[in-house]
């Protein structure tokens, strides 16, 4: 049986690409290429993956974005919400902490998107 390995990219529309892949290349140091960024699998840090996830059609985990939403992961949570409210983006929520999983905080960028930014905690890491 033929199975998925991982996800290849995440496709959506903007009003204005350019100048949505540089807001992310400026808020976060998303590598960009030709319009685009390339996350390569050796830079996912231990302890980090890929989820695909499928929720209830009632649920409200996206507001206040839409049907969807992106998980970011990084290696620094609260320098990365700092510079997403520097570069303008507006922070949702409170930052939490999920034990085993790691560190989470959400924000909505200049399209109206909801990023979910996840710093993984590392495989054999102490419980904080």
């Amino acid at each position: 049986m033929a199975q998925v390995l991982g996800v290849g990219g995440i496709f959506f529309k903007s009003k204005d690409p350019k100048a949505l892949m540089d807001w992310y290349q400026r808020a976060l140091g998303v590598p960009g290429e030709h319009g685009y960024a390339v996350l390569r699998p050796e830079q996912i840090p231990p302890g980090g993956a890929t989820v695909f996830s499928p929720f209830k059609q009632d649920s409200d985990k996206f507001a206040p974005g839409r049907d969807f939403m992106f998980n970011l992961m990084v290696d620094d949570l609260d320098g990365a919400l700092r510079q997403v409210q520097e570069a303008g983006g507006q922070l949702v929520g409170e930052r939490e902490d999920y034990g085993d999983f790691g560190l989470f905080g959400w924000f909505m960028d200049p399209d109206g998107n909801k990023v979910e930014l996840w710093q993984p905690k590392a495989k054999g890491a102490e419980k904080d």
